[in-house]
């Protein structure tokens, strides 16, 4: 029984080993975040601006006021604002807009902030309405307001808050109601896409941390492929770097290619679903213009998925155009998939539907009205069955 006993209490010593591996490999994107300013690549403009209003609130003794961060995922929101907070040596406390539902939960995060600390709040346009009106004066005058009660035994509580920082972010800014925009008096920023040498110098800098070597090739090859993301980047950096270590190879150029084609990456950054939604609009809508519901019934993809998730990037890189008649794929696409472009046959279209518009060169103003691209869409198909109106012989 004492060796059995011995034997379970040996096992029991091995676990937290095991355990303390997989805590270092969760909290790795944290570890390659930069902890100061010089390691903070590209942003210059929020980092000069940022710099300028945190010293000048030191040197006059006060806080810092509130800021707002917005742009596209994964370019850095939170990176800054743990910048901030790291550069002026306060305690922040970080929270997200969906998990405020209640007023009670505001309350009790704001109460229990001391003087100077920071609060941070992801995705922000995702806060409670209510939520939000409760917001407003803390951020204007230190207070809370809060009515306890209902009917006409109610009554409002007015509790003083210590002075605080608030740092925002949100992908969507559109969304932030105005009054709330407005209160950020330290600054609405936008931060911008990375250029590929700022994505070389991010990956050559989580290389280090990561000890691991690269060659020059190996960077650009990464970098062109990142979408001008550092997460993305990143990301493509650690599978890599795992692609290298299982299969024994170093990480040169050739070694990250094979890794990142497995991952059906290819040289512009497009993955599986962008070169299928540009194959089926160029194999089977001929380039469009093809409607979007039409393009998520093609791909089985929700609508939402195709506008939001595919389109933005294509559209970035030129290879796809948003028109009031649809999406229509351009040279730069066929040309990437290897699709011969017949610009002949676009000009024909374009001539027969300026035709049954009536809009002559110079005109861009259509004079059978709004939806006269429905209406000869309809005669096309009436012409196909062998109908009178519009048939093909008047287009």
């Amino acid at each position: 029984m004492k060796k059995m006993s011995s034997k379970k209490a040996e096992e029991k010593k091995k676990i937290p080993l095991e355990k303390t591996s997989d805590i270092g490999d969760s909290f790795l994107d944290q570890t390659l975040r930069p902890t100061r300013w010089d390691e903070y690549i590209g942003q210059k403009h929020i980092k000069d601006n940022v710099k300028i209003l945190l010293r000048a609130a030191e040197e006059r003794g006060h806080i810092p006021e509130h800021i707002l961060f917005y742009g596209p995922p994964g370019l850095g929101k939170t990176t800054l604002a743990h910048l901030i907070a790291k550069e002026t040596g306060k305690q922040m406390k970080i929270t997200s807009g969906p998990a405020i539902e209640k007023v009670g939960d505001l309350a009790s995060i704001l109460t229990n902030l001391s003087s100077g600390d920071i609060l941070f709040i992801d995705e922000i346009h995702r806060l409670n309405k209510i939520v939000e009106e409760i917001l407003y004066p803390a951020m204007e005058s230190g207070v809370l307001d809060i009515i306890i009660g209902k009917g006409p035994s109610a009554r409002t509580i007015q509790l003083d808050l210590p002075p605080f920082t608030l740092i925002a972010a949100t992908t969507r800014v559109a969304l932030v109601s105005s009054p709330l925009r407005s209160r950020f008096s330290g600054g609405v920023f936008r931060l911008e896409f990375y250029s590929n040498k700022e994505i070389a110098e991010i990956v050559l800098r989580s290389s280090k941390l990561l000890k691991t070597k690269l060659d020059e090739g190996a960077l650009s090859e990464i970098a062109k492929r990142s979408r001008f993301t550092p997460r993305t980047a990143n990301y493509f950096l650690k599978r890599a770097r795992d692609f290298a270590q299982v299969n024994k190879k170093d990480l040169d150029q050739k070694t990250v290619r094979e890794a990142l084609n497995m991952l059906a990456i290819d040289d512009i950054g497009l993955n599986s679903s962008d070169r299928k939604f540009l194959e089926i609009l160029i194999e089977k809508f001929n380039g469009g213009p093809v409607g979007l519901k039409t393009m998520g019934a093609a791909m089985s993809e929700e609508e939402a998925t195709v506008e939001e998730v595919i389109e933005p990037y294509l559209i970035q890189l030129g290879l796809l155009e948003r028109t009031s008649r649809g999406r229509v794929a351009t040279k730069k696409a066929y040309e990437h998939l290897g699709f011969n472009y017949n610009k002949e046959e676009k000009q024909n279209k374009l001539i027969r539907w300026k035709r049954f518009t009536g809009i002559e060169s110079g005109n861009q103003k259509s004079k059978k009205g709004k939806y006269a691209w429905r209406r000869y869409r309809k005669s096309c198909k009436k012409s196909q069955r062998g109908g009178n109106s519009y048939g093909k012989n008047n287009v």
